[in-house]
């Protein structure tokens, strides 16, 4: 778990820092921290998928971590962001940026624990990344921003939510072995992989993505295609059901606890 700490406060790095280092010791969960001193510093720096987990201070000399998070909410919906704050004040314009927990300070070892013990729980099923070479730079690219992945001779065409497209020096066999076999990623011909997600709809033998494109599907083939993709929003709905019925939501948790805290 890639982990940016953000606050004009070098104690406030330093101890975040610490806790941080101290869960990946006790849970062995892997946890890397980089450090930024203003909004500012860190949004030059950001780029979409880079960090998992934002730990963003409200208060900042400069520009506020609010502001802040606005602007890293254009690059990236999907990266969890978790507030520090002093004051309740600026609770209602965070609100549009989509926290994942607010903590207030000063704050407790085991408050920064159960925040990072709840981030572990949804990055596995919202966070899935790989690792992908294009223009002879690494890319980390969320599952969830791949709309599907065409194979070209030697390489791949991936297309993204975006609009973009990677053209990768990769097979698809490697490709979805990379997915580790997240059944997002539907096998709709030979050589081309399509994110049940954006799938529209099948018609005249076709599969139809939300953007426009189509892709042929094999005729012997498109009963168990469409069935696979049937599939996979049963067990999305089922996932979802069963995490609720054991859990309350991350925000009825930071609720309790921030009334815990006050």
């Amino acid at each position: 778990m890639k982990i940016a700490l953000v606050d004009d406060e070098q104690k406030c790095l330093d101890e975040i820092k610490l806790l941080c280092g101290s869960f990946e010791e006790d849970t062995g969960y892997p946890v890397e921290t980089v450090l930024f001193d203003s909004g500012e510093t860190f949004l030059a720096a950001f780029e979409a998928g880079c960090f998992d987990l934002v730990f963003m201070d409200i208060y900042m000399d400069g520009m506020d971590g609010v502001t802040a998070a606005l602007e890293m909410r254009r690059k990236d919906n999907g990266c969890l962001l978790v507030f520090l704050t002093s004051s309740m004040e600026f609770m209602p314009d965070a609100f549009s940026c989509h926290a994942f927990e607010y903590v207030t300070k000063p704050f407790s070892k085991e408050r920064i624990f159960d925040v990072l013990s709840d981030a572990v729980k949804i990055l596995p099923q919202e966070q899935k990344y790989m690792e992908l070479t294009a223009d002879r730079k690494s890319i980390r690219i969320f599952f969830g921003e791949i709309v599907s992945a065409v194979t070209d001779a030697h390489y791949l065409d991936i297309t993204l939510t975006d609009g973009k497209k990677l053209r990768c020096r990769m097979t698809m066999p490697e490709f979805l072995e990379k997915t580790n076999g997240d059944s997002r990623f539907i096998p709709v011909n030979k050589g081309i992989a399509a994110n049940a997600e954006y799938i529209l709809e099948f018609e005249m033998g076709c599969c139809t993505m939300e953007n426009g494109a189509k892709f042929p599907v094999r005729v012997r083939d498109s009963a168990k295609v469409e069935q696979m993709v049937r599939d996979y929003h049963f067990e999305k709905i089922r996932g979802r059901q069963s995490h609720s019925a054991g859990s309350s939501a991350p925000g009825d948790s930071a609720g309790k606890r921030r009334r815990k805290e006050e």
